[in-house]
Order: structure tokens, then C-alpha cells, then sequence
């Protein structure tokens, strides 16, 4: 918090509800080297009751981050019943989260790779309207992926995957969607906002409508301890026309199949509360101070103009080396400062090598 004002450090996590918390992870680690663990552990989610038919609910779930930069994901499974798909095909431009991007710094060169694993792809390698080099494919468990030109990274390990750089979210009203992301989340610049059939998109379910889409991104560098490791971010706003869109989580709970949620991290929870309540949309969970153990912090999550779930999670403290038990108090660290890059880099040594 600076001058009363919460800050975003960045995309923390974006969450995937899964069946096999182990089986996701594994795919995950060795086709995107998400492989360094934050936290990983069963427990209950007590709070989160608005999403969850009112009950608390058992769950195993695991934070990994890929360490070329970018966010994470929290890999996160009912461990108390059977996540539900949707009753439905989603389509895109259906409200919520339909496409997860990672950034890569040589897209080529990741289509390559995931070709020769046998990942299914969906079309060739081509350019979004910003003239990003990207392509989509599908994981083994039926979520939808996009991999895209990144040009920010925080270390220049090998290889060419990075972490999470955004996020496609499918909207009813265009111009209210771009008003909330960029008065809320600080998306204040426009790449492109066009209306049309796009030809990059109609390799993907209900790709073949004509869509209003619009990229957003941030002016402002992120400021917070991890905001030189999560690096800049996009949002992509897809609006259909044609057809009624439907909302991808109707009829389920928070956790069941799909992406669940996109997670900010940030710095002045209490300023956030407030920012949020005087926007028109308060926190409809509020954890307080949690301890999970490996990790303690405050999350809370609000909903976007159509329903979509955003965390907020502010970090106090954090596993750097868990085997000599070297953990991070944040809540001492100077608010709006990175942390230095050898003590970000010490989260390394929790690697998961397959």
C-alpha cells in the first residue's frame, strides 16, 4: 500500500479445478515447467461457502510457478466429491475464464516442443491482432490453452516456456468489462478493440462468430515483493454476437472443472477492501489472516460484471527454502519493493525434477 492506495505486484495464480491434482500438476511440470511448488496440501475450504452450495469443503491443492517469469497456477482438486463438468459444451465467448495464456520468448520454438510430446494442438502458429505470435491447444483435460509471445522475463533460464501472462474471459458488455478491469485492476491501455469473425479464432469451439475483442494491458509496472518474477500481464475480453452466451460455471460450484479463478497478488488488503466496496463490488469472501502452514497471508475474492471470480491474495509469509525451514516475513519488507532477485531465485531450490 503506498499513500493509502493498495498495490498489484501481478497475476499471482490462475486456478484450474482438476480430478487428479497429481496427474495435472505432472502434465503441467513437464510440457510448461511449472515444476517449483509454494505450497502443496490438503485441507479445508471453510470460507469460500458463496461458491461451494454453502458447505465447506475438503480439497488438495498445489501452487507452482514456473521460474522464467510469469504467474503460477493453483492446480486445486475436490478431494470430498466429484468435480462436476458443465452440462454443456462451453463455447467461446461464455462467460468466465475460457483460455488460460502462458508467455513464451520463442513461440515457434514451444510449438515445436509440444509437437513432439503429442500435445494436442489446435491449428498452426499465427498472429493475434496485436501481432503477437501465438497458438491454442488443448490439455489433457479439456481446458483450453494459448500460448503467446512474451517479451519480459525474469531470468534467462533455458528453454522458452515462462508462466502465466493472462487470461481470454468471455463478457456481455464490452464496454462495462473494459471499464471494471481498468478502474479495478489498473488495465488502462487498449491494444486493440475490434468487431468482427476473427480468422485466429475459428479453430476453437464457437470460434466462427463474429466477436467484439478486446486486449487489455497495464501502463503502470506492477510494484510488490514478486512483481519482478510475475512481470507484466494481458487481459482478453471476448463479447459474442449471434448467440446468448452462458455462463461456464452455472450449476457448479467454485473448484469444479475449468478455471476457477484469476488471482492478483497484492500489497494493502484493508485499501483494497475499500477501493473495491466504493467501485460497486465488495468482497463477497474475506478471509482475515490465514496460515496454511507453508504459507500464510489474506485472500478475498470479488466478482466481476458477470460473474467471474478475482482473488486478491496478500502474502505474509512464504516458503523460500523449505528443506532449512528459511521462510519469508513480508509484513516486514518495505510496501511497493521488490524483493531482490538471489531471494526470489531461492525459491528455485524446491524444484520437482521428473
Amino acid at each position: 500500500m503506498i499513500n493509502g492506495k493498495p498495490l498489484i505486484a501481478g497475476i499471482q495464480q490462475i486456478g484450474i479445478g482438476n480430478a487428479n491434482v497429481h496427474d495435472t500438476w505432472r502434465w503441467y511440470r513437464q510440457h510448461f515447467n511449472f515444476d517449483v511448488p509454494i505450497f502443496d496440501e490438503k485441507a479445508e475450504a471453510a470460507l469460500m461457502l458463496p461458491y461451494t452450495g454453502g458447505e465447506p469443503r475438503e480439497r488438495h491443492a498445489i501452487l507452482a510457478l514456473n521460474m522464467r517469469g510469469g504467474g503460477g497456477l493453483e492446480i486445486w482438486q475436490y478431494t470430498c466429491r466429484t468435480p462436476q463438468a458443465p452440462d454443456f459444451q462451453p463455447l467461446l465467448g461464455d462467460l468466465g475464464i475460457y483460455i488460460l495464456k502462458i508467455k513464451s520468448s520463442d513461440v515457434p520454438a514451444t510449438f515445436s516442443f509440444l509437437k513432439s510430446k503429442n500435445v494436442n494442438l489446435l491449428g498452426e502458429v499465427n498472429q493475434n491482432p496485436a501481432g503477437q505470435a501465438h497458438f491454442y491447444l488443448s490439455d489433457p483435460f479439456g481446458n483450453l490453452v494459448e500460448v503467446v509471445e512474451g517479451n519480459d522475463w525474469f531470468s534467462n533460464s533455458s528453454g522458452s516456456m515462462g508462466g502465466v501472462y493472462g487470461c481470454t474471459v468471455g463478457v456481455s458488455d464490452m464496454a462495462r468489462s473494459i471499464e471494471f478491469y481498468k478502474n479495478m485492476l489498473g488495465y488502462d491501455v487498449v491494444v486493440f478493440d475490434e468487431k468482427k469473425p476473427f480468422d485466429d479464432l475459428k479453430i476453437l469451439p464457437g470460434g466462427e462468430q463474429v466477436f467484439q475483442r478486446a486486449l487489455l494491458r497495464h501502463s503502470e509496472p506492477r510494484r510488490g515483493p514478486f512483481s519482478r518474477l510475475f512481470g507484466s500481464n494481458e487481459i482478453e475480453l471476448l463479447q459474442v454476437h449471434g448467440r446468448r452466451p452462458r455462463k461456464i460455471f452455472e450449476n457448479r460450484f467454485w473448484g469444479d472443472l475449468g478455471y476457477i479463478h484469476i488471482c492478483f497478488d497484492v500489497v494493502g488488503m484493508d485499501a483494497m477492501r475499500e477501493k473495491c466496496k466504493l467501485l460497486g463490488h465488495p468482497f463477497t469472501v474475506d478471509s482475515g489472516n490465514f496460515d496454511m502452514g507453508e504459507a500464510a497471508g489474506h485472500f478475498s475474492y470479488i466478482e466481476d460484471p458477470d460473474g467471474t471470480l478475482i482473488e486478491f491474495v496478500e502474502a505474509h509469509k512464504v516458503p523460500l527454502i523449505k528443506k532449512i525451514g528459511w521462510y519469508l516475513n513480508l509484513k516486514k519488507r518495505p510496501h511497493g519493493k521488490s524483493l531482490p532477485n538471489w531471494m526470489i531465485k531461492a525459491l528455485g531450490f524446491g524444484r520437482v525434477r521428473d
